[in-house]
């Protein structure tokens, strides 16, 4: 699907707010959010994704966050979350979610460079 520039920009707004330096880039016709520690969070057909792994992935399961399925609810899953829409506009509720993200994304960096 293609990505929305102005929506793109906004969700870079956002989330540049709650981290420091947000680089975006287009991926596999959606977008991708970085920062030092990587890559944190996706864009996909208007919904922006969040990065789990084993460390966090309970709590946005037990947010009801559902995980990302690029390939449709018959394929596989992977370790990004559905932020809620609304909360793209509560900075203040979104920054411990990014920082979660950021964190799962560091132990990502960690692992490759051993």
């Amino acid at each position: 699907m293609a990505v929305d520039p102005g929506f793109a920009e906004y969700v870079a707004e956002q989330l540049g707010r709650v981290a420091p330096k947000v680089h975006s880039r287009a991926m596999f016709g959606g977008m991708s959010f970085r920062t030092l520690e990587g890559t944190f969070a996706l864009l996909d057909d208007g919904i922006v994704y969040l990065k789990g792994d084993k460390t966090n992935r309970d709590r946005y399961i037990a947010a009801g966050w559902p995980p990302f399925q690029p390939f449709g609810e018959e394929g596989s899953s992977m370790n990004y979350f559905a932020v809620p829409g609304e909360m793209l506009e509560e900075v203040e509720a979104l920054r411990p979610w990014v920082a979660l993200a950021r964190e799962a994304a560091s132990r990502v960096v960690k692992r490759r460079s051993r």
